[in-house]
């Protein structure tokens, strides 16, 4: 869990909760986002993103007995003060409207607005400024969205999915940017789905599910949160009768995948898994013990979480086996 900072937090959320209808999107968030972190958002779909960022930025409330402030205020007072930049999946881009002007319009209307000159170098923009936004790529269009959330000194930066449609060079020159600004104190919160961008880019990483927060601490800490390993070897030989089945039932492995000679599986208990690869008769080459990446700990802590969520929903004295008896009746 990341240390508290002993600086005012730029964003809380105290208890925020949001329901639609009958499906409770948001469901209690309580955290606290500080000058200078660039914070990822990730989650599964339905898993309150959306929903968040709208509390955000004041474009919904939350319901009764929770509370969303920024710099210690509402959203939306700190967005018309200038101090929240947004760059949103939803909404388009003025057709017929040159670059240029659409990025100097938010400059004029930004109450700490920056020359348009300099948002369209830091945008990239520079050398299509005179071309009309129908006339863009995907990315040049998302370059044009990131110029406008950053077209004033604004001390918030809010992007949802932001480099969605770039390339991988404006990916890396976006980031750049990104780093930048976190540089200069600003907080910097941006969901995605590409997980390998929040495990390079983000100082920490937040994991909502169903509406709950799940996990939040560094790229490092939501890895080892998901106390899995990956163990990886050759096989020279199998000996005879060992099958995929029992390589599964060793202690502590969770998944198995055989590619010929080669063996990847993965281990609650590395160590437990390698001794009993050894004591099944198995020598192991080139054997490899590593920390799984951040997209397969998200996946293993998301999963853990939805059977965790299906056991709990289960009728108190039944099991899997019960219902499947149950299901043929």
């Amino acid at each position: 869990m990341k240390t508290t900072p002993t600086t005012a937090p730029a964003v809380e959320f105290t208890s925020a909760g949001k329901t639609y209808g009958t499906v409770r999107a948001l469901d209690g968030l309580t955290v606290s986002l500080y000058p200078g972190e660039t914070v990822a958002l990730l989650g599964p779909n339905g898993a309150g993103k959306s929903t968040t960022l709208d509390l955000l930025l004041g474009l919904r409330t939350p319901d009764a007995g929770g509370q969303v402030r920024l710099f210690g205020t509402t959203p939306r007072q700190a967005v018309t003060d200038g101090r929240v930049g947004a760059m949103l999946q939803s909404g388009g881009l003025m057709e017929g409207v040159r670059v240029r002007e659409i990025v100097s319009l938010a400059c004029d209307l930004h109450p700490r607005g920056y020359p348009v000159e300099q948002v369209l170098e830091t945008a990239g923009l520079t050398g299509i400024a005179e071309r009309t936004v129908d006339k863009l790529s995907g990315g040049q269009e998302q370059r044009v969205r990131f110029a406008l959330a950053t077209a004033g000194d604004s001390d918030l930066l809010v992007l949802d999915e932001p480099t969605t449609g770039m390339d991988v060079t404006a990916r890396r020159a976006f980031w750049s940017a990104m780093r930048a600004q976190a540089a200069q104190g600003r907080t910097v919160l941006f969901a995605t789905h590409y997980l390998e961008e929040a495990d390079e880019v983000a100082d920490r990483v937040l994991v909502l599910h169903r509406g709950r927060l799940l996990a939040d601490g560094s790229a490092a800490e939501i890895k080892a949160m998901a106390g899995v390993r990956r163990v990886g070897f050759t096989l020279d030989a199998v000996p005879d009768g060992i099958l995929e089945a029992q390589l599964r039932a060793l202690p502590g492995v969770t998944g198995t995948e055989l590619a010929g000679a080669v063996v990847r599986m993965r281990s609650s208990d590395a160590d437990a898994t390698v001794h009993a690869l050894y004591a099944l008769g198995l020598y192991p080459r080139d054997l490899e013990v590593t920390g799984l990446g951040l997209e397969q700990a998200f996946v293993t802590l998301t999963s853990r979480a939805e059977q965790q969520g299906a056991q709990a929903a289960r009728p108190a004295g039944t099991d899997q086996h019960t219902e499947k008896k149950a299901a043929t009746k």
